[in-house]
Formats: structure tokens, C-alpha cells, sequence
């Protein structure tokens, strides 16, 4: 039976992830966004992991039969809540605490659980998030969800914002696919906040790495 989320301990393993992240947010659209319901099959589940198995870009990674949420731009996949999602933030929940930036709201999973994590005392881990999201449509169809009062999202470019705290966690995750192209920018925002955070961390570096190394791509 999957595990399903409760209020959060700090993490140990990234086997202690839960494998399901509710998300709260009503199917809608703003401008070309969209947060839509999908349903993965058994027969599609079962094939996906196949192909999983022997495909050099999706190896290891699969989308597990159930219902999910999903986040579309003009009709293109960004994110949703399947388990490898949920793992790909783990290095960033592991040491989320105190004040926090994330750059990216996208569905929200890594916000609403970096809220919900507690230390070992039971108090809230974080205690300030600011999120830089560039869309106002994303902002409109996601940040209703999100009445906390420890969070303040703004309207912004990430490459351009320019940060007043410090903090001692930052979250980069502006990008809609796991590429070696993205290693640019990933270099130019870790330079950014390099005197601004204690520990920083960006979406599937080290996997968008993997690929430069292995198609020898060098940025």
C-alpha cells in the first residue's frame, strides 16, 4: 500500500518520502496553463516501466498505475505529482528548515510539503517561504491553494529577481524538462545566491549532467 502524507518528520532515507502527494488544486486553465486530473492505467503503467527498463533517457523512470494531477503549458507536460516527481525534490525537503526561497511554484508539491515537514520537537521546520514563479496564470490556478501565513509568492523572474534575504535554503526548479541545456542556467542562478543561501540545490542536476557527459556537452 503506498504511503500517504501526514505531518512530516525530517527525513532520513528518501525511502521515508511519501508516494503520494495530494494535490488540492480544482482542473482549470489561465491564458495556455492548465491543472487537469489523469488517470495511469496498469496496462500503461506496466509499459511504461518496460520501456523504462531499456530507454537511456527514462531509465529507472516510470509513472506507477493511479490518479495524478498535472500541470500543461500550451498543451506541454511541466509537472505533476507521480512518485519520481515527488523524489526528484528530495535533496531539497531533506534540508529545507528556517527561511527558504523556491524558485518555481509550479503544482506546489515541494512548497506544500516543506510546510507540512516538522522538526523532531513537532515544530514547523520552516519558518518563511518566499516563491519566485514567472507566470501570473500558474500564480492564478495554483496560489489560491496556499493560505499559510509563513508564504509570500511573487511574481518574477528567477534569472532577474533580485533577492533581499538570506536564506538557508534555495530550491531552483524552472524547467519544464530534464535536459543538459538547462546546466546554464542552473550555474547562473547557484552563482546568484551563492553568498545568499546555506545550501542550494536545482532539479535534476545531477541527471541533466549525466546526459551532458554522456552526449559530451560541456557548459
Amino acid at each position: 500500500m503506498a504511503r500517504q502524507l501526514k505531518n512530516l518528520k525530517p527525513w532520513k532515507n528518501i525511502s521515508d518520502l511519501p508516494n503520494i502527494v495530494p494535490v488540492n488544486i480544482h482542473d482549470d486553465k489561465s491564458g495556455p496553463w492548465e491543472v487537469f486530473s489523469y488517470e495511469v492505467s496498469k496496462d500503461a503503467a506496466e509499459w511504461g516501466r518496460l520501456r523504462s527498463m531499456i530507454g537511456s533517457s527514462d531509465r529507472g523512470r516510470y509513472v506507477p498505475e493511479g490518479s495524478y494531477k498535472g500541470l500543461k503549458d500550451n498543451g506541454h507536460m511541466i509537472m505533476s505529482n507521480t512518485p519520481d516527481e515527488i523524489r526528484d525534490i528530495y535533496p531539497f525537503l531533506r534540508i529545507a528548515n528556517g527561511n527558504v526561497l523556491i524558485n518555481g511554484l509550479g503544482l506546489g508539491i515541494a512548497l506544500d510539503l516543506i510546510l507540512k515537514k516538522r522538526n523532531e520537537d513537532n515544530t514547523p521546520a520552516v519558518t518563511k517561504v518566499i516563491v519566485i514563479e514567472v507566470s501570473m496564470d500558474v500564480i492564478n490556478l495554483v496560489a489560491p491553494s496556499f493560505t499559510d501565513k509563513r508564504v509570500t509568492i511573487i511574481n518574477a523572474d528567477a534569472l532577474t529577481y533580485k533577492p533581499k534575504d538570506n536564506y538557508d535554503a534555495v530550491w531552483h526548479d524552472i524547467w519544464p524538462d530534464i535536459s543538459p541545456d538547462n546546466i546554464k542556467t542552473m550555474k547562473t542562478l547557484h552563482r546568484k545566491y551563492g553568498r545568499k543561501s546555506t545550501w542550494q540545490g536545482s532539479w535534476c542536476r545531477e541527471r541533466c549532467e549525466y546526459f551532458a557527459r554522456r552526449d559530451k556537452q560541456y557548459y
